[in-house]
């Protein structure tokens, strides 16, 4: 899928919340607007969709945003194990390269915002973090968090501190510049075309000290398993029909976007991409929401109303597209045959 949008562990909420709480932020109003229930968070089973902990990152950047390295600080907190069977995969993982390939691999089962890929570089392997899809209110934050932790699970694989040749971000320095040393061991630099790290040559194929070939075939094959049940429903479609289905629900494109947290034209391409559109999926709705409103017996001003129409005749309009045939006539024709169906009984 090579989205975000994938379901995920409620993990990091539960990192962030306790970040937050540190700072004086209460949990409700960590959790605020997100429909996350503060009792959920101690379920480690629980999995929530991508926008709502995004929601959380938004309240935790309106409240601590001014708090200098809040999102590196944050991000020195995703150790290993907080990751799950992703975690344990990358434990037992050859080397450092074989590690951070699966890592990209599976990266869907992380609670990266960041879009993380590999490239060869003269002195190394540069890993690029894409902040593209990020909402700009939140992509410092995130960066900086997801980069941190990028570094904080290489000191974990190593069990000490992997140095990097390069540390690069996209944006000028922050008033907290003089703390990134503290989180990346080598020199860092700002207003690069791209945010990413290179690691050394010397660095990638150094066998993993808890290596085990078996362990890591095992975790792999648990990670796609997990994977394929997450995508199963996560795909944006079904997001989007979700939120349609609601009883009086908007169907405005831009405010089901902001739900989901992401830009309209994000969506469009998603949407695209699992060929459907915004207004297919409305129609969709719409369409098996009209034929269970008619068999209930609802009037035809009624349904319309109820599915969003400014004027009945736009819906008896519409119910033609879909059906051929006028919401009168196919319900006469419905009951018709019921009637003839239960006749024959």
């Amino acid at each position: 899928m090579g989205t975000w949008n994938v379901r995920r562990g409620i993990g990091s909420v539960h990192l962030l919340v306790d970040l937050a709480a540190e700072h004086g932020v209460p949990a409700h109003a960590s959790l605020r607007g997100s429909r996350i229930a503060a009792e959920r968070l101690e379920d480690p089973f629980a999995e929530i969709e991508a926008s709502q902990e995004l929601t959380v990152v938004r309240n935790l950047v309106r409240h601590l945003g001014d708090v200098p390295g809040i999102g590196l600080e944050a991000g020195r907190r995703y150790r290993l194990t907080a990751y799950g069977i992703w975690g344990y995969a990358l434990l037992s993982s050859r080397t450092l390269r074989s590690a951070i390939e699966f890592g990209i691999r599976y990266l869907d089962l992380t609670f990266a915002f960041s879009r993380f890929r590999a490239e060869s570089a003269l002195d190394g392997l540069r890993v690029v973090l894409d902040d593209r899809d990020i909402p700009e209110e939140c992509a410092q934050f995130l960066v900086e968090r997801d980069a941190a932790a990028a570094v904080a699970i290489q000191r974990d694989l190593f069990l000490r501190p992997v140095p990097l040749q390069r540390v690069s971000f996209r944006f000028p320095p922050p008033a907290h510049a003089d703390r990134f040393p503290e989180y990346f061991p080598g020199p860092v630099y700002f207003d690069e075309p791209a945010h990413g790290v290179v690691v050394a040559t010397e660095w990638l194929d150094q066998p993993l000290p808890q290596a085990d070939e078996r362990t890591a075939r095992l975790c792999e094959e648990q990670c796609r398993a997990l994977l394929d049940r997450r995508r199963a429903r996560s795909r944006v479609s079904e997001q989007v029909r979700q939120r349609l289905l609601r009883p009086q629900s908007i169907t405005q494109m831009e405010t089901i976007a902001a739900e989901i947290g992401m830009a309209p034209r994000t969506l469009h391409r998603h949407l695209a991409a699992e060929g459907t559109s915004f207004r297919r999926l409305v129609d969709e709705v719409r369409e098996a929401l009209a034929e269970e409103m008619l068999a209930h017996r609802m009037t035809i001003d009624e349904v319309a109303e109820r599915l969003g129409y400014a004027e009945a005749s736009s819906f008896v309009h519409a119910f033609k597209r879909w059906k051929g045939v006028a919401p009168g006539a196919y319900r006469q024709g419905r009951s018709g045959g019921e009637t003839r169906s239960s006749a024959k009984r």
